[in-house]
């Protein structure tokens, strides 16, 4: 089963300049990759509770359930290691309480979203996060190659 997933991302203007809070992994699974805010959904828990203390957690940020807003879900198959599939429940959020900052496991810093560092990211990225930054919804399964790196193929589903 796959496992549950909830990332957020935090979106600013800076003089006209639509910037992104994302991170430095750190530890775990992706370490080395920039990332979004987020993690795994715990029992009984919300993926919007999830996305909230995680945002709390990684970069000492608060955030309400009337700041997030749903920007769909991505799940993500590995054939060559299916203990890593998930399902991912995106947010993004324009409002928040306090300064990002560095926590064990995320080195946070803002990037303008016109130029992601997608060398630095997960493959699948540029798949589905501009559309999601410029307020869209996306409904997609991406299927990693053999190597867990490369994108085998991504489909957008309806909603």
């Amino acid at each position: 089963m796959a496992a549950a997933v909830a990332l957020c991302f935090l979106l600013r203007d800076v003089d006209g300049v639509s910037q992104v809070l994302l991170g430095l992994k750190k530890t775990g699974f992706g370490r080395g990759k920039i990332v979004g805010i987020g993690g795994h959904v715990e029992p009984g828990e919300s993926d919007a509770e999830a996305a909230i203390r995680e945002v709390r957690e990684e970069a000492d940020v608060g955030l309400r359930h009337e700041d997030l807003r749903d920007a769909g879900v991505i799940r993500f198959v590995f054939p060559a290691k299916p203990e890593w599939d998930m399902r991912t429940r995106l947010f993004t959020a324009v409002r928040w309480d306090g300064e990002p900052t560095e926590s064990l496991e995320i080195a946070p810093a803002w990037f303008e979203t016109a130029a992601l560092p997608v060398e630095r990211m997960w493959q699948d990225a540029d798949h589905w996060l501009p559309v999601v930054l410029e307020g869209g919804k996306v409904n997609i399964v991406v299927t990693m190659d053999n190597d867990n790196e490369a994108v085998a193929s991504s489909e957008s589903l309806l909603f």
